[in-house]
């Protein structure tokens, strides 16, 4: 039986999860955020060797706090970071958080990729990512908008402008899985200096153009690559309504990686900060542990691929791109 996706593709086919984004166009950056109606089990995996992230110790299986009530993924570097402060602050006014006494503490994981040479305008005075936070929590929906918008705004690959891209696929056990990925690559996520994706054997449809695989592919060698060290990165998360625990949704940010690989060429190098997310809402418990995670972590796998593809292919062109579009290739 062959996997099919959710009435959106998006990420929050995902009961129970919504997606904001808030973006600058004149700083040419922005954020992405994923809020539970309820918090949720989480955790992380980090490939990449030149990672910026923000409370993901917290994840480690053997850490006291199980939930989160929200994950963020930013553009600016490490200026990015602050983004999760305005998303806490969004939390605490709506009462949400992980109780100390009277007090609610939000637990509020991020990952940043860099985009600060991306032709934006830079000089912005004061630190604006907390208010990004702030706006993203605030705009967050189950129907949200791909490819120049949130972290994906000034994202870029060596060879077309990256973006934010999300897909989803329901498995035969019932269970939903979806992936939401800003892609900032060293690499290509398409085939050498053509149209075509290197996800393209995964994609559904015409999701990111329908123009199957590449009809030939380049030997091996150097790849063409695009920026420098910590000047990368491609970050996501991916989700399930199943009941995991915290080790389960580790092994299903893992797994993940492997569509992170399929989808970039080159991936997970030392100078990206890879890095994906996993989060389980637990509304559908697991009939077969075993034979149940196997199968979540190829589906997170597939949906990361196609929302790499999907992230460049809805990218658009803006004023000062330093790179273009696939949507303008040739043009």
């Amino acid at each position: 039986m062959s996997y099919q996706p959710g009435p959106r593709n998006l990420i929050t086919d995902v009961v129970g999860l919504r997606v904001g984004h808030a973006q600058d166009a004149r700083i040419k950056t922005g954020v992405t955020a994923l809020i539970g109606d309820a918090p949720f089990t989480a955790g992380v995996h980090v490939m990449g060797g030149a990672p910026g992230t923000r409370e993901t110790d917290l994840l480690a299986p053997d850490k006291l706090v199980e939930e989160v009530d929200a994950l963020v993924l930013s553009g600016g570097s490490s200026f990015g970071l602050d983004a999760g402060s305005g998303i806490a602050d969004a939390l605490v006014a709506a009462g949400r958080g992980f109780a100390v006494g009277d007090v609610r503490v939000p637990i509020v994981p991020g990952a940043i990729l860099f985009d600060l040479t991306n032709g934006g305008d830079k000089d912005w005075g004061e630190n604006p990512y907390r208010t990004l936070g702030r706006e993203a929590f605030a705009a967050a929906h189950q129907d949200f908008d791909l490819g120049s918008v949130g972290a994906g705004t000034g994202a870029k690959t060596s060879t077309f402008k990256g973006g934010l891209g999300s897909t989803s696929l329901i498995l035969p056990s019932g269970h939903t899985v979806g992936a939401i990925m800003a892609v900032n690559a060293i690499g290509s996520a398409t085939v050498g200096n053509t149209a075509h994706f290197w996800a393209a054997p995964f994609e559904i449809g015409d999701e990111f153009g329908g123009l199957g695989p590449a009809p030939a592919y380049p030997p091996p060698g150097t790849p063409a690559l695009k920026g420098a060290a910590g000047r990368n990165t491609t970050i996501g998360i991916v989700a399930t309504d199943a009941t995991l625990t915290q080790a389960q949704c580790t092994r299903l940010a893992i797994a993940a990686h492997d569509g992170l690989a399929r989808a970039i060429l080159p991936a997970h190098t030392p100078l990206d900060g890879d890095l994906i997310f996993a989060a389980a809402t637990g509304a559908l418990a697991l009939q077969n542990p075993v034979v149940d995670t196997t199968l979540l972590g190829h589906a997170a796998a597939i949906c990361v691929s196609r929302a790499i593809a999907r992230a460049v292919f809805a990218a658009k062109p803006a004023p000062n791109d330093t790179i273009p579009c696939w949507s303008s290739r040739g043009v």
